[in-house]
């Protein structure tokens, strides 16, 4: 694989540049935007949620921003991915390349929105008081996997996208029921036990709860929790390169 990325270096760095550029395109402040749009989101939310489920929460601007920080990556990651074969068709249709290339360029592009929106939240987090500890260093670990987590899910939405164009509704329809069941807003210690481990069902929210964990409590999670996050990443990631693998050359026949 390495061999083959350095073969098409050149046209995996042109395709994150085209996407970068196409994502700004005729718009005033670029890529401020990365920037400005969550924290627009960030704004509203407080002002809605606060009354209802912030008054007694500690630090719940940074808890919010946690859960709309890690969601924000997740859900624009996915969604460009899905689109990132069929928007390339004209290319991999006249030229032989490694298909996969055009889905790691869109997440590439996200990866960049993502580090300038974390310089944004350690800001408010010096501003919302809170400590930097050693710790912090381990936040290396949520977002390597979240960032193979949605190359996985890229892998697999690009590809049944090819087949099932209708799969743009179902997954647009999925990621808000997603984005709701991933407490962003909401805090889970008023569920039963039983409840709670429900929510370990959602890779999603393991992956906001490890941010919180580190961040607010200062606290990494045990050894299982980490395990898991693991697990869920593996079986996502396999699941798609196989999907690319068995469909490689079917693509060719519905683009």
């Amino acid at each position: 694989m390495l061999e083959k990325y350095k073969k098409h270096q050149f046209l995996f760095e042109e395709l994150v540049k085209r996407d970068f550029k196409k994502k700004y395109k005729r718009t005033v402040l670029g890529m401020g935007w990365s920037i400005l749009s969550p924290l627009a989101m960030l704004l509203v939310m407080r002002l809605v949620f606060t009354h209802f489920f912030g008054r007694t929460m500690l630090h719940y601007t940074t808890y919010l921003f946690c859960g709309n920080l890690v969601f924000a990556y997740f859900n624009e990651s996915t969604s460009q991915g899905m689109t990132s074969l069929l928007g390339n068709a004209a290319i991999f249709t006249k030229v032989n390349v490694p298909k996969y290339l055009f889905l790691l360029s869109k997440n590439c592009q996200t990866l960049i929105n993502f580090g300038l929106t974390l310089v944004v939240f350690f800001i408010f987090c010096l501003i919302d008081h809170i400590t930097f500890t050693w710790k912090f260093i381990f936040l290396l670990y949520p977002i390597a996997l979240l960032m193979l987590f949605n190359i996985g899910m890229g892998l697999v939405l690009s590809a049944l996208f090819v087949f099932f164009r209708d799969i743009q509704y179902l997954w647009s329809i999925f990621s808000q029921l997603l984005m709701y069941m991933s407490a962003i807003f909401y805090s889970i210690d008023s569920f039963s036990p039983s409840a709670q481990r429900v929510f370990l069902l959602n890779p999603v929210y393991l992956f906001i709860r490890y941010f919180r964990s580190i961040v607010i409590d200062a606290a990494l999670p045990d050894a299982g929790f980490h395990l898991l996050m693991a697990f869920d990443v593996a079986v996502v990631v396999l699941f798609g390169c196989w999907m690319y693998r068995r469909y490689n050359t079917e693509f060719l026949y519905y683009v």
